[in-house]
Parts: C-alpha cells; structure tokens; sequence
C-alpha cells in the first residue's frame, strides 16, 4: 500500500496498520515531528494507517504542532500537580505574558516558589522518562466514571451535556485527561518548557517561536491581566465558567437572563470609560479617543456605543475610522506571502491622516475620505468633519495605540482604548478558549455574510493577519489607558449554529480543511443558544446581523 507524503513530495511503501511514528522513523525528515496532517486533518502520530492516505509531517513550530506541544504539556503538568498535591484542582486559564496563566485550587495558602519549584522538576522528570501518551477512545459512560474517580467534575459536567456516545482521552503514567486536540507521541518530544511564579499562580511556558530552543521571555501585561481577572471573577459569580456550566444554563432555559447580565456588563463597564474620557476632557484633555484592538475584537460597535455614553455625559462625539485612510491598492505594502499587508501601519496615508488630524483639533472644517474596498482607491463623497465646542473625536482602527500614527498630537490630549475579546469561559479545567479563535469565528461569520467571503478564504488570510497583529497591535497593548473586553459569556453558543453551517462548506481537499474541521471540534462542546433575546445594540450584531448601528 502506498501513502503520498507532502514533505518529501512522492509515494511511501507501507504494509498497512503502521503509526505514523514508525513511519516517521523510516522518513530523511529535516526535523523531528510532533503531529501530521492525514487527508487535511490533523492527527496523533499514534494515528494507524489502513488504507492509503495524504500526509503530512509537522513540526512543532506550524500551528498544529505548536497547539499539539502545548496540549501535551498541559498533561505532563496535570501528572506533576496530581503527583504533588493529590486532591488540589489545577485550572489553566487563559494566555497572558507569551504563556499560560493558571492557579492550583485546594492548596493550603498560596502557591510558594518551593512548591512551583517541585512541579518544576517533576515535569522534568516525566519529561526525561520519556512516558508515552496514550490515547483511548471509550463510552463516553465509562470515560465519566475514570472523570469521577480522579475528581475532574469539570469534564464529568461537559461529558453529561454533550451527549456523544464516544469520548477520545489520553493516559499518561497512570491518570487520565482530555484534550479537543492530537497530543505528542510521548513526553520526550517536550523538552524545552518553563514554570514560574506569576500574580496568585504560575506562568507555563513553551517554546519561543522566533528561537524554539529556548522558552520565550515574558512581556509585561498588567493592564491585560486585570481585564481578564474581573471577567473571571464575574464569570464565577453568575456560575458560568465553562462550556459544561453553560449548557446546563441552557438546558435549564436560563439564557436569556445570562444574555441581559452579560450585556449590562458590557454596558457598566463602557459607561465606566466614558466617565473617565468625560473627566479628562474637563480638566482640559482628552479631545481625540483612539479605539484600537486585532482584527474582529468588536472595535467599530464599541465606538458607537461609546459615542452614546459620551452623548449621556454632554458631550459631541464625531468619529472617523482609519479604514478610510488606506493608501490606493497599488502602494498597499505586501505580506511574507505576497498579499496585500492591510495590517501594517503604512498601509494607511500617515501624511494625510496627520495633516487633517490636526487641521480638525485646530478647529477647521476637513473633507473625510472614504476608501472604496471594491476599486480598493480613495473617494470624496462629500463627508465633511469640524469639532465645535463641546465636540470630542472618536478615532478607530487597528493602529490606534501606534505612538507613530499620532506623533503630532500632545500626550494629553489622547486617550487611547485596547478592545479585544479576551474569552475567559474555558471548556474544562485544562482547556482554555484562546481569545484568537474566538475572533476567528467572528469573522468567518462576518466576512462569509458581509465581505462575500468562504470560510476557506477567511481561514487562508488569517495566519497573515496574525503575523500583522504580532508587529503592530500587540507591542502596543499596554500603551492603553483602558482596556475593554468585548467578549460575552454566551456568544459561542450563538455563534454555534452559524460558523459550523459556514465551516462545513470547507471542500475535504484543501489545506484549510484542517482547521475548519478544528473550530467544528471545538464548537462541538457548546450547546446552541438562539439569538432572539441578543438586542440590537449587542458588539455581537456587528458579526451576525440585526444591529441597531449602521456600518
């Protein structure tokens, strides 16, 4: 039998029942892979071959790998904390600083350094043992009871509210966990990782992308770190902190109330920024407000409903987006791959952004552009700005906290907004909803109903608007003078039924399939929510439709 390896470009003789490690073995590989893609989809080397196949070898610096070395990781901890401090609960929370945040539940006081000592040298010790993950696919009845057993009522809960009839989970030396992901052929693959103290937990680490020999450096995030921490906090006092918790708010036929709190808080903690601009900009500041954030993080509706609130406090708002300043098509710069580079700073007219800046603080009448994305060239329409008294200019785009876009404007008289959907409801202890999934399926939803868009296009553009947020938004983050979390509590459960109908269209023999099927998966844990109590005003509108605003 013969299986198509991608990596070396020809045809490979196997007998029929071989692991994709063992054949791995058999390969001139110029690296040591972690996973492989088969037929467009991303699976364990443990995976057998029965019948012939594409594959692919991956490393752990492609996403699927670097999501497989982390995945793994997360167990070889899970083993060393269960090792330790039987009975303590480990929940990893989101990722923050170039790692991951989490805490031990049940210890008697805080973490210390002797106790992340210990867990450091025991994941050191799986590590070097070389210990095989194991993968077992059972009823989903007996993967309960090993669940129940070990304490884990976080996977009990989810298991009980999906209903599958089968469960795929892992084993390692001894305990067992699950993972929506392939995980490493075992331990040894792991060698490069990091555990340190971090706030009331600790800071796990892998490997540096830009240096995979080595972890990469931490990066100050104080102001992240809060805006995760309350929504945490709130997360915890309404009960929903995972995909289990809000399918029995489902089942129990409480979504409508979860939607209204999840709103007000949206709407307290907007009214809360505004109070702050309004307070600046009568002590003689604040009269240009950057709203800033990544791609899909809710930006634009966030202005708009700040605007309202500014309105609220006896203010005049007047907005611009930084979209309207694209440089023409043709000067746009290009990506590593040769598209076109919309996230880099000069993709926009920095000149003639700059020149009516500060022709409008100055009081003047300015003709606005507007870019037509269809000719990709600049148009006059007609639209016109001039600040009055009592005015105050709303400025969003994705380059917002760049100090370079607004070089000419005094510190003060800028105050700068971070939004992002920074998901905080994980799908168990050990698996966290990273907030670039989340906006991913924003837009695949936005641009498939707006933009004309495929999931396979969305899906094919997106590592290079990742790579853009990288360089230019990310660096920037803390430059915020407040940070505002567009997340809601809810919104994957509504997005459910959308993105997998749109994800489903992806065709089998392309390259994006892998990750369509991914983001399935993983929508596969939540329980579909309708949208009918989501009001008009929610961020949400701007991606589903039905919005009060005009985009």
């Amino acid at each position: 039998m013969k299986i198509y390896c991608v990596n070396l470009e020809r045809y490979i003789d196997i007998q029929g029942g071989e692991k994709l490690v063992d054949i791995a073995r058999t390969l001139d590989l110029p690296f040591e892979p972690i996973c492989a893609r088969v037929n467009n989809k991303t699976e364990s080397l443990l995976y057998q071959v029965f019948a012939p196949k594409q594959v692919e070898f991956l490393d752990k610096t492609s996403p699927s790998g670097s999501r497989t070395y982390v995945r793994s990781l997360c167990m070889v901890l899970y083993r060393a904390v269960s090792s330790l401090f039987p009975g303590v609960r480990l929940r990893i929370e989101h990722a923050i600083s170039r790692g991951w945040y989490g805490r031990l539940i049940g210890l008697n006081g805080p973490i210390s350094h002797a106790d992340i000592d210990a867990i450091r040298a025991e994941m050191q010790r799986i590590i070097d043992a070389d210990i095989p993950f194991e993968r077992k696919e059972r009823l989903t009845r007996d993967a309960i009871r090993i669940f129940e057993q070990q304490g884990l009522i976080d996977k009990v809960d989810l298991l009980s509210s999906i209903h599958s009839l089968y469960t795929v989970y892992y084993r390692l030396d001894g305990i067992c966990d699950s993972y929506y992901g392939t995980l490493a052929p075992s331990t040894g693959c792991l060698r490069v990782f990091a555990i340190d103290p971090y706030k009331e937990g600790f800071l796990l680490r892998s490997f540096d992308s830009e240096n995979p020999a080595v972890p990469p450096q931490p990066v100050t995030q104080e102001k992240m770190y809060t805006a995760f921490t309350d929504y945490l906090e709130f997360n915890s006092i309404v009960g929903v902190r995972n995909a289990g918790e809000l399918n029995r708010t489902v089942e129990a036929g409480r979504t409508a109330m979860l939607i209204n709190v999840a709103e007000a808080l949206h709407d307290k903690y907007i009214a809360r920024i505004s109070d702050e601009i309004t307070a600046r900009y009568h002590r003689g500041g604040a009269r240009v407000v950057l709203i800033a954030g990544p791609s899909s993080s809710g930006k634009t509706t966030t202005t708009k409903r700040l605007g309202i609130q500014l309105m609220t406090n006896l203010l005049k708002p007047q907005m611009i987006s930084l979209d309207d300043y694209f440089v023409d098509r043709t000067q746009t710069p290009r990506d590593a791959d040769g598209d076109y580079d919309y996230e880099s700073l000069y993709a926009l007219d920095l000149p003639l952004f700059n020149r009516d800046l500060n022709a409008i603080i100055a009081g003047e009448e300015v003709a606005l552009p507007t870019y037509n994305f269809q000719t990709g060239t600049r148009e006059y329409r007609g639209n016109t700005i001039r600040l009055t008294e009592g005015s105050i200019l709303l400025i969003e785009g994705i380059h917002g906290l760049n100090p370079e876009l607004t070089a000419a404007v005094a510190e003060d008289m800028k105050f700068r907004i971070y939004v992002s959907a920074l998901t905080t409801i994980s799908i168990d202890d050990h698996n966290w909803v990273p907030t670039t999934d989340n906006r991913l399926l924003r837009r695949i939803i936005r641009d498939y109903k707006y933009r004309g868009a495929s999931a396979e296009d969305t899906i094919r553009r997106w590592p290079s608007v990742r790579r853009g947020e990288e360089r230019w938004i990310f660096p920037y983050q803390e430059n915020a003078d407040a940070t505002f979390n567009s997340s809601l509590l809810f919104e994957l459960g509504v997005m459910k039924d959308y993105a997998e109908d749109i994800l489903g269209r992806v065709p089998r023999d392309t390259p994006e399939y892998g990750e369509a099927h991914r983001l399935r998966k993983f929508l596969s844990y939540f329980l579909p929510i309708g949208e009918k109590n989501i009001p008009s005003t929610s961020l949400l509108r701007e991606f589903l439709g039905g919005s009060s605003f005009h985009y």
